[in-house]
């Protein structure tokens, strides 16, 4: 009886584990918002939420490694607990690039 609350005690947290970035999946953001805007404003946008993104990935890489430790070592997923997990945050971040990426095709931008 014992075992079986060890193994699902085991399961809930390793579920619990912050995602790796290239693993989340980006929110959809309608190109719209960001239709009244130039080519060169369109162009530092995309650089802007680049390196943002770029910024976000790596704490959530980080986060998604602290919870493989934490979990290895004592069972609780230690960055998604005490708020290390960014997942909502590279998902919007993700689509916006994409919705940034996508104007500029539209407006034939280089």
């Amino acid at each position: 009886m014992k075992v079986r609350y060890a193994v699902l005690a085991v399961a809930l947290a390793a579920s619990s584990c912050a995602k790796r970035p290239d693993a989340i999946v980006p929110v959809d953001i309608p190109m719209a918002a960001y239709s009244n805007q130039s080519c060169q404003g369109l162009a530092q946008e995309l650089v802007k939420e680049q390196a943002t993104l770029s910024s976000l990935s790596k704490q959530q890489h980080d986060a998604a490694t602290g919870d493989a430790m934490g979990v290895f070592l004592i069972g609780v997923p230690m960055s998604s607990t005490f708020g290390g997990d960014k997942e909502g945050q590279v998902a919007v971040s993700k689509g916006k690039v994409t919705a940034i990426e996508s104007s500029l095709k539209a407006k034939g931008c280089k």
